[in-house]
């Protein structure tokens, strides 16, 4: 018995290669992953694990009862004679790996095979190996939602089939006498080494799917660090300054000889073996690069499609926005037996990254574009504003002091240049803002005479803090049509800026009559309804201020009926600039 069971623990180094050669197949692996098959592939499963059963009956024992003999490879039995073999693995494997309908396939091809070989456990043995696959299709019924067996439930189903098996002999074969010295002699080693041999089978499965899923794993993490390194330089758009970087980190991180990269027409970056033959901004000379330009597909070049470069062989790949292929990714190799799988797949995965880095890229860039489209449709809608009110006070002024009129004409005209030139910027100094209030409350002064003061408390430090263009004007204006407009005297404005840290504050303050609790809330975030305006004052000015800094802008109003009004923000502080230039230093 002992020497049976180390002849069947030998046989099993063959089992092990059958296994690690049928993990190669497509059809097999799609078995193992519990993909749908085709009726097709279902076929080739069968006939291909009936084959391996057949293969466990040829390498089995020839067992003589009579002279209790063993001998090595079956090719014909006697009357006498039965085998030894792991023929019960394949079919149980199937079994297991592929359903009821794949285990009693499989188990017929091999149970036919098994019985047309004679010997008086012929019939016994056929009828066995078919019930050993449904057996196991049995256990895959209940294992199913698992993506691979344990090894216990092969290990226990394997040896489950080859007892059966032995109660079959038991119960077929002829002369019973003979039948029982038989499973006494090879049942137990049998039992134990199909066992041992299905587990190791299923051992094999589960270590090709590790092992790849570990090599998938790593692919994906090393791309997702190249996606992130690359990711600030990519968001800034397919140019020379975004692709040089690029370049160095993927030559950096990657084990190939030389990256490039280009756009439709020229290289824009090119980094390794070979840099002193690139030239910058040179023409696309290869058919392969112009080929994938053209068919927006992966397209791996040998040397005689790699002009003029110490390579033998290259891997292209297209970069996309949406549909269009606006470049491509390059990995040069000096030797063709580089040319892994494994890098043709991380070419295709990095080609995909990015290619929506760059999606990412035209999205800020179209963002900005509106941005700067409602920026100026903003300013737009502020100009007509104001200019309504400010004619108004001139006509007012024409018929009893001409030339008062004309000052304020003068004021008007400057105060237009500056706002025409605020049309074409999307940002301005707090210097020039002031310089823009200015003009404007020049003449609101002369509407009002001497019932209005305005004074300025600038910290001179804050003058380079960069603003949106009319951003002061607007609140100002709120303060002299909404707020002052109905006091008979004593009018007064308060513009005050101060530095604090690195936040400049700004706050325009008037003791105007208030606003009503119930549109306080409102004012800034909405239009409001007016009946002396339109209602858009605060709410493009704080739109602006939002659109430029974001949530670092905080803006507060604060008011109180009879009291008057204090509408405030702070921003970040801007550039540094000469204190000397001031004009409110007198204020």
């Amino acid at each position: 018995m002992l020497e049976l069971f180390l002849v069947m623990l030998e046989r099993l180094g063959i089992i092990v290669s059958v296994a690690f050669l049928m993990t190669r197949l497509k059809f097999v692996r799609h078995l193992i992953d519990k993909r749908k098959l085709s009726k097709r592939q279902q076929v080739s499963v069968i006939v291909l694990f009936g084959i391996f059963g057949i293969i466990g009956t040829y390498t089995g024992v020839t067992v003589d009862t009579e002279a209790h003999t063993y001998s090595r490879w079956v090719l014909e039995l006697g009357e006498d004679e039965a085998i030894a073999n792991s023929r019960v693995i394949g079919i149980v494997v199937a079994g297991l790996l592929g359903g009821w309908k794949v285990g009693l396939g499989a188990g017929v091809i091999a149970g036919v095979h098994r019985y047309t070989l004679g010997g008086f456990t012929g019939l016994a043995c056929g009828v066995s190996t078919i019930i050993a696959g449904l057996i196991a299709g049995y256990f895959y019924r209940n294992n199913k939602n698992k993506r691979i067996i344990s090894l216990q439930t092969a290990l226990l189903v394997g040896m489950l089939a080859e007892a059966v098996q032995m109660v079959i002999i038991l119960i077929m074969a002829k002369p019973f006498d003979q039948a029982l010295t038989l499973v006494q002699s090879i049942g137990m080693p049998m039992v134990i080494a199909n066992g041992l041999g299905t587990a190791i089978f299923i051992m094999i499965i589960r270590n090709v799917l590790h092992e790849e899923e570990k090599i998938g794993s790593l692919q994906a993490q090393k791309s997702l660090k190249l996606a992130d390194l690359t990711l600030k330089f990519l968001r800034k758009g397919l140019t020379e300054e975004s692709t040089l970087p690029t370049c160095q980190i993927l030559l950096k991180e990657i084990d190939v000889d030389a990256v490039s990269i280009t756009n439709k027409e020229k290289v824009l970056a090119f980094v390794g073996e070979g840099q002193e033959h690139y030239s910058k901004n040179e023409d696309i000379q290869t058919s392969a690069t112009k080929r994938v330009l053209k068919n927006g597909e992966l397209v791996i070049a040998k040397k005689e499609e790699i002009e003029n470069w110490p390579f033998t062989a290259a891997i292209i790949a297209p970069l996309k926005i949406k549909d269009e292929t606006i470049g491509t990714l390059k990995f040069y190799l000096k030797s063709e037996k580089e040319l892994s799988p494994m890098i043709i797949e991380l070419s295709k995965g990095l080609s995909s990254l990015l290619s929506h880095q760059l999606e990412l890229s035209e999205v800020d860039r179209h963002l900005e574009l509106a941005k700067q489209a409602e920026i100026k449709a903003l300013q737009a809608q502020v100009s007509p504003h104001f200019l309504f009110n400010a004619l108004n006070t001139i006509v007012s002024l024409i018929r009893t002091d001409p030339m008062k009129a004309r000052k304020l004409l003068i004021s008007l005209s400057h105060y237009f240049r500056q706002n025409l030139a605020g049309t074409s910027a999307t940002e301005t100094s707090l210097e020039e803002e002031l310089k823009h209030v200015k003009a404007y409350l020049e003449i609101e002064e002369a509407r009002f005479s001497d019932k209005l003061t305005v004074r300025y408390e600038i910290d001179e430090e804050a003058l380079t803090t960069k603003l949106p263009p009319m951003t002061l004007q607007p609140i100002v204006e709120n303060a002299m049509k909404h707020g002052l407009k109905q006091l008979r005297n004593d009018h007064f404005i308060l513009i005050k800026v101060k530095k604090e840290a690195d936040q400049i504050l700004i706050s325009i303050t008037d003791n105007g009559i208030g606003i009503d609790p119930s549109r306080l809330e409102k004012l800034g975030k909405e239009q409001v309804a007016s009946t002396t305006g339109t209602g858009i004052g605060l709410y493009n000015a704080r739109r602006r201020l939002n659109m430029m800094y974001g949530d670092d802008t905080k803006f507060f109003i604060e008011s109180e009926e009879d009291q008057g009004t204090t509408i405030s923000f702070s921003v970040r502080e801007g550039d540094k600039k000469d204190e000397n230039s001031n004009p409110y230093s007198g204020y």
